[in-house]
């Protein structure tokens, strides 16, 4: 990862354009080449970003610093350095992911053990599938034979779909198991959070712990 802080001024040229004036911010540059750009307040929302696939180019004019972001659909990300305050790079290696409750962790072991509750023919092909971006809960693959990467919560809020879409975002750059799929599973799953995964082509799965427990009848709801 690398952290610049810089005043610097920000341009955003896509599907709408939006300016942010000369000011300093810190500056992250992930490894997965994501760049956003951060006041010193919002807690960790940035102020400006660029998801991957991306490329960053530095170049200069009149003798100033410019970084210029693109995504793979054209949009730019213009950054204006004025002034270099720190620029640090560090290796943090692959990250071990968020430790989950037991219930979390639970219905993860026990949807893997029982894929034919999804449906017929599905099978698992690994818990925790590694990623450059943390673990992906379940890897699997239908009765067509499609990879599917499952996110396991306990609640399923808009955070649980950003992060699948972030895993599948990555899992479909892999030629070996292209095209993925994403299913959100949750115990409860919020309207909102429903609403985002549909936009984006992601299945929700309602899941009952008693019943994949065996407590009662063993169903999954498919929404």
């Amino acid at each position: 990862m690398r952290l610049v802080i810089a005043r610097c001024s920000v341009d955003y040229a896509g599907r709408l354009t939006a300016h942010l004036p000369s000011a300093p911010r810190l500056i992250l540059v992930k490894a997965d080449g994501s760049v956003s750009v951060h006041a010193d307040d919002r807690a960790y929302k940035p102020l400006n970003w660029m998801s991957p696939p991306c490329t960053l180019k530095e170049g200069e004019e009149d003798g100033v610093g410019v970084w210029t972001v693109v995504n793979k659909s054209g949009e730019k990300l213009i950054i204006t350095m004025e002034e270099v305050l720190h620029d640090s790079s560090h290796e943090l290696g692959v990250d071990p992911g968020l430790i989950k409750d037991g219930v979390e962790a639970h219905l993860q072991e026990l949807l893997a053990d029982r894929m034919e509750t999804l449906g017929e023919g599905w099978s698992l092909i690994r818990r925790e599938y590694p990623t450059a971006i943390g673990p992906v809960d379940i890897l699997c693959r239908d009765a067509e034979g499609t990879t599917v990467a499952i996110e396991i919560k306990r609640r399923g809020e808009i955070d649980g779909v950003e992060q699948l879409t972030r895993y599948l975002e990555l899992l479909n750059r892999d030629p070996h198991l292209a095209p993925v799929r994403g299913v959100f599973a949750a115990q409860e799953i919020k309207p909102q959070a429903r609403v985002l995964a549909t936009d984006r082509g992601i299945d929700c799965v309602v899941l009952d712990y008693d019943a994949l427990r065996g407590i009662e009848d063993d169903k999954l709801r498919l929404f």
